[in-house]
């Protein structure tokens, strides 16, 4: 599960540098915050079955 979680935290430190740029008028950041922000949406999907998994594995089920 760390590493999925570290994955996020690297994702949203490397793309904090695209959201100012787009907030200042760069548009082509603006797309790689999306791309970024869709990679962040299927981790924190994963991250989260992975929760679960561990979760049910604890209470047996």
């Amino acid at each position: 599960m760390s590493k999925i979680f570290e994955a996020i935290k690297q994702t949203v430190a490397e793309i904090e540098a695209d959201v100012q740029k787009f907030t200042s008028g760069n548009n082509a950041a603006g797309s790689r915050v999306r791309k970024a922000m869709q990679d962040l949406k299927n981790l924190a999907q994963d991250l989260r079955k992975e929760v679960l998994d561990t979760k049910n594995a604890r209470t047996g089920k």
